[in-house]
């Protein structure tokens, strides 16, 4: 982490590196005396920082920003009511950035009073031709195959209503690649793209900046929960010591899995605590992390990394499948967003609603690329941890 004026080593440690969202505990003195003009206000949509981003990454002013963030937490409140609605016709839903509101995919079984009733919620309602249950069995019989490594992914797509194959372009015609396609196509409704590149993970050697490190891997953090703090699997495993920007002890893993997951978790200790906020990158205390609301296909997400800092874009895909040369990594989250070596294990955050720890993806922030996370509720449900916030 830079070294920030008028803030102690105390206070610096507090907010744990990184530019991640951390989240709860009681602020000492030192890190309560931030300026005011600092702190994220407690009614405004989200940080400065992160309007700058959605600004900057997604072409927006800073009132469609806002007005943005206010109709993607109208659909995520929506989004179980409007499943339950569906019941055994519910194909899938997704946030339509254009009409503002969340569209809600069923099958011709759902009756007229169902499809009134999602209306009149505030959905719209397109008629497809498959249930999500079928897309997803489709979607698990692919993650039982084999992919070669020109296979970079495959999810299913609510708003195409198909399970997508993503294709590295440069592999399309290798005979590994047909051969995992034809039995793909075999086991449901599948579509293929190509995509430019391979995913891999975003860890990185040892280098300066503001990391954690674990052995000569540099990594980011999560979002703190009650005893330490989430990241990604593959920075490191289950014991591992932990340092910190400055290298002091932190603590060590205390859970990790990778691959078949990307997740994992730190305990905090020996002087290091957690706080309810993201770095700003110059701002300390900014961003408050109010909840882990799952946010929907199509909404805006932003993320910050010790590389890369913020970047914003869209939720793409969920419930994909990532073939990494390491292995397959399942149930992870597809977006926009750019991210490089070292942001591995750090924070995507829609609004104020933490959403997961960066994985893996292809790309750069400078010539654009697309980046996986693995949702943050799946991680606290596995270790049976509690997210801090605000």
């Amino acid at each position: 982490m830079r070294r920030r004026t008028g803030l102690t080593h105390a206070a610096v440690a507090a907010a744990l590196l990184i530019g991640s969202w951390t989240a709860a505990g009681t602020l000492p003195a030192s890190a309560q005396e931030a300026p005011a003009s600092t702190a994220a206000d407690a009614s405004a949509p989200a940080s400065p920082a992160l309007l700058d981003a959605m600004r900057r990454d997604l072409g927006l002013t800073r009132a469609e920003a806002e007005d943005r963030l206010a109709a993607e937490r109208r659909a995520t409140a929506l989004a179980p009511t409007a499943r339950k609605t569906a019941g055994s016709a519910y194909g899938g839903a997704w946030f339509d950035a254009r009409s503002g509101r969340l569209t809600v995919a069923v099958t011709p079984d759902a009756g007229a009073t169902t499809v009134r009733t999602l209306r009149e919620s505030g959905a719209a309602v397109r008629t497809v031709e498959h249930t999500e249950q079928q897309l997803d069995t489709a979607k698990s019989r692919l993650d039982r195959l084999d992919a070669p490594a020109g296979v970079a992914s495959w999810a299913v797509d609510p708003a195409a209503n198909t399970v997508v194959v993503n294709v590295v372009e440069d592999a399309r015609t290798d005979n590994d690649v047909r051969a995992f396609v034809r039995k793909a196509r075999a086991a449901g409704p599948v579509t293929v793209r190509t995509v430019a590149d391979a995913p891999s993970t975003f860890a990185a050697g040892t280098v300066g900046g503001d990391p954690y490190y674990t052995g000569n891997v540099r990594c980011s953090i999560g979002f703190s929960v009650h005893g330490g703090f989430v990241t990604a699997g593959h920075c490191g495993g289950v014991g591992q010591q932990v340092r910190g920007w400055e290298g002091s002890y932190i603590g060590n893993f205390q859970g990790s899995s990778f691959p078949g997951n990307d997740y994992a978790w730190v305990n905090v200790g020996s002087g290091w605590w957690t706080v309810p906020v993201v770095l700003g990158w110059g701002t300390v205390p900014d961003q408050l992390v109010r909840g882990s609301a799952e946010a929907p296909v199509g909404a805006s997400i932003c993320r910050s990394g010790s590389t890369t800092r913020w970047h914003c874009g869209r939720v793409l895909a969920k419930n994909e499948t990532v073939n990494y040369a390491q292995g397959a990594v399942h149930q992870m989250t597809k977006t926009s967003v750019c991210a490089e070596g070292g942001d591995s294990g750090g924070s995507f955050i829609s609004g104020d609603q933490a959403q997961g720890v960066t994985s893996g993806g292809w790309g750069n922030c400078s010539s654009g690329g697309e980046t996986w996370f693995q949702p943050v509720n799946e991680i606290l449900n596995r270790y049976g941890l509690t997210l801090h916030t605000a």
